[in-house]
């Protein structure tokens, strides 16, 4: 298992370097600038508001990769080898106390599992979080997923898994990131980008595969307020994706502490 320092640092390293210059993306904005003119044009916008060019040189390209690159590294279905799939929303129920039903996103979510899995080896394993292997095996009729759970304390109390747990908790089932292989990796399109940042930090060989589009549908009776629209779920990970950042940065800067 990756050690948190170590997880932490691989997560400053993937997403200041990896990701942008493995985007699907063009490498322009949709009006034509490029983004080097871009990103110099951020850090002169931030060197006159923080008079510091310095500090803004070091802030651009980290503010650039977090807000204006969502398409995730991809790769051919049949060079991965196994699937890593991660939930988006729920549905509360009436009684509080009960698990949240796993929600209309959740079902979208099995059947991108579904179609992906069909163009992969016969077999290949699928490890997903708990609302999507509720439809892979009650819709789809699915015998080998590897479901992961919430975590059930002794008292009753469930905790229920981050990103970043679901990815710790399929190197753990598997038995390794040499176990699993390459993974695609299967999520909701405007979370996909930082299940990739954060299933490579945990160790794995994480794509999403390229034949398949990801569901972009929101759910605005969600549980989960930030999952009921686009404009907030944008919100929550950029803020997700800056929080990794900052903790990344922190570790590699002072790495006794």
């Amino acid at each position: 298992m990756v050690d948190r320092r170590k997880f932490l640092t691989r997560s400053l390293a993937l997403s200041a370097t990896v990701l942008p210059t493995a985007m699907h993306a063009q490498d322009a904005s949709p009006q034509g600038m490029p983004d080097t003119e871009l990103v110099s044009r951020m850090r002169q916008k931030l060197a006159q508001e923080l008079g510091d060019a310095s500090v803004a040189a070091e802030l651009a390209p980290s503010i650039f990769d977090v807000g204006f690159e969502w398409t995730p590294p991809m790769r051919p279905a049949k060079e991965l080898r196994a699937v890593v799939a991660y939930s988006f929303g729920n549905r509360l129920t009436s009684d509080p106390k009960a698990q949240p039903e796993p929600g209309p996103v959740n079902e979208a979510l099995a059947e991108a599992v579904v179609r992906v899995r069909a163009l992969m080896a016969p077999g290949t394993p699928v490890y997903a979080q708990w609302e999507i292997a509720h439809f892979l095996v009650v819709k789809h009729g699915l015998k080998d997923v590897v479901s992961i759970e919430p975590v059930v304390a002794p008292d009753g109390t469930v905790t229920y898994l981050s990103t970043d747990g679901v990815a710790e908790a399929v190197v753990k089932k598997a038995g390794g990131v040499t176990a699993l292989g390459p993974v695609t990796v299967i999520g909701h399109r405007d979370h996909a980008k930082r299940c990739v940042l954060t299933s490579r930090a945990r160790g794995m060989d994480a794509w999403v595969a390229k034949e398949v589009p990801l569901p972009v549908e929101y759910d605005a009776e969600s549980g989960q307020a930030w999952t009921r629209r686009r404009d907030l779920y944008l919100l929550h990970d950029m803020a997700a994706q800056m929080m990794m950042l900052r903790a990344a940065k922190i570790a590699e800067i002072y790495p006794k502490g």
